[in-house]
């Protein structure tokens, strides 16, 4: 449903465009918007001598179904639960917390990164935390990691070499050191 053998899917979200706490009035904007842009009779009146193209009609129909069950709070909330579970069951060699992580500072960006079996690390910057709602804030050499909403969560992390996986734990307001000898 959510998540293909390698890859991620497209969840009813992404397919409306907004984001996962998004509001009713949100979700219902961004469906009326989709479902004028892939409405089937106005794919016909663009293209008065061909069919619509196929991608398109699909495209309407995920709109609907998207439509759905986001609109509907039980529905929503079901999915929502199944949707934080598929992310639950993703398989990784290790459950870590962010203690665990070693942290450099770049200058450019703050680095958080593990070592795996293999020798290499699990990697990642407080640039890709940021786009995924976390903040670093520096303080001396102690760093304070921050949620945005306050909750906790985890961050999958590959391997820079193999295909083990490690999950991150996030609690918010972590203080962190920073590795000056590195």
């Amino acid at each position: 449903m959510l998540l293909g053998e390698n890859s991620i899917l497209e969840t009813h979200y992404d397919v409306l465009s907004v984001k996962e706490d998004a509001s009713y009035e949100e979700i219902r904007t961004s469906y009326r918007s989709a479902i004028l842009n892939y409405h089937p009779d106005k794919l016909q009146k663009k293209s008065e001598t061909a069919n619509p193209d196929h991608e398109l009609r699909e495209r309407f129909l995920k709109v609907q179904r998207a439509w759905e069950i986001l609109s509907n709070s039980n529905s929503r909330a079901i999915y929502d639960s199944e949707l934080r579970a598929s992310r639950q069951d993703t398989v990784v060699a290790d459950d870590i917390s962010l203690e665990d992580m070693t942290v450099e500072d770049t200058g450019e960006a703050m680095e958080l990164f593990y070592q795996c079996r293999c020798g290499d690390y699990f990697f990642v910057d407080s640039l890709e935390l940021g786009k995924m709602g976390y903040s670093l804030l520096r303080d001396g050499n102690k760093i304070l990691l921050q949620k945005l909403d306050a909750s906790p969560a985890s961050v999958v992390l590959p391997c820079g070499s193999c295909s083990l996986k490690v999950r991150v734990l996030i609690n918010s307001d972590i203080i962190l050191s920073i590795d000056d000898h590195l």
